[in-house]
């Protein structure tokens, strides 16, 4: 099974790719079983790896195809199936959601109106609050990994996140998650909790509706940099989402609003 036409685990045949990054590639597959149409996330191993850090990213996408499986929410990328390429490694087949990502969107037509990221922001902390439910702590929300299909917000990317009860995959000192986007204490290396994710949807919105991350784009050097510094959070612009992005973006993890607040503030 290779690239365009390849069918992986004799079932499902690769027909499109939809987007791409230097560590991977999500595909556009047909499930020639049931005839539908999936998506198929394939990951691409850096060939420097050894046999332990092969063995580490596999586990990372296992941990992923395991903390979606899990849960049931319309806010929330269904996951299929996972499956082993001939190559040894592991695919997770997911829905086909119809749509470009929140930072697509961004990019293309420049920031949202605050009411249609509070739309937005508050479908994904619908599913944030059933992934907490589930004990499932995402790390790595972000614009790229929330999917927009007409009306409906999807968070998609498990592929850092945290189990309860399982051992974490940054044993090997790697900073797992987006700088721009991450909590003050999950640069710092302490516990990432629930309200880590909180952080995290803030500085999604803010990016939504200002256009760039809360510090800018600056390399991911300065960003950590700032996080890991203890000085004053970053500037909230005003407007109708401002005491979200305030409540949600405090340093100091227990003076973050908490989510049932959130979710009124964007009703």
């Amino acid at each position: 099974m290779r690239g365009l036409g390849g069918l992986l685990a004799n079932r499902y045949r690769l027909t499109g790719l939809l987007g791409q990054g230097g560590m991977g590639a999500v595909w556009r597959a047909r499930d020639e079983r049931l005839d539908r149409d999936v998506a198929v996330k394939e990951v691409r191993l850096p060939e420097h790896l050894g046999a332990s850090e092969r063995e580490v990213w596999i586990a990372r996408l296992d941990r992923e195809a395991r903390a979606a499986a899990r849960l049931k929410h319309p806010g929330i990328i269904t996951v299929h199936d996972r499956v082993t390429g001939d190559d040894g490694r592991p695919w997770i087949v997911m829905e086909l959601v119809h749509g470009g990502s929140l930072q697509d969107v961004v990019h293309a037509h420049g920031p949202l109106p605050p009411h249609q990221a509070a739309r937005i922001g508050l479908q994904v902390a619908a599913a944030l609050a059933a992934a907490h439910r589930a004990g499932v702590t995402h790390r790595d929300i972000k614009p790229a990994n929330i999917l927009l299909e007409d009306d409906r917000a999807v968070l998609t990317d498990f592929g850092i996140a945290a189990l309860d009860g399982d051992a974490t995959l940054t044993g090997t000192g790697t900073l797992l998650g987006t700088p721009a986007f991450m909590s003050p204490e999950q640069v710092r290396g302490l516990p990432v909790t629930a309200v880590s994710d909180l952080w995290a949807l803030g500085a999604t919105l803010y990016a939504a509706v200002e256009g760039r991350p809360p510090f800018g784009h600056a390399s991911p050097e300065a960003v950590i940099a700032a996080l890991a510094a203890r000085d004053a959070a970053p500037a909230v612009p005003p407007g109708p989402l401002a005491a979200v992005l305030g409540g949600l973006l405090r340093k100091e993890p227990a003076e973050r609003m908490g989510m049932d607040r959130l979710q009124a503030e964007l009703a």
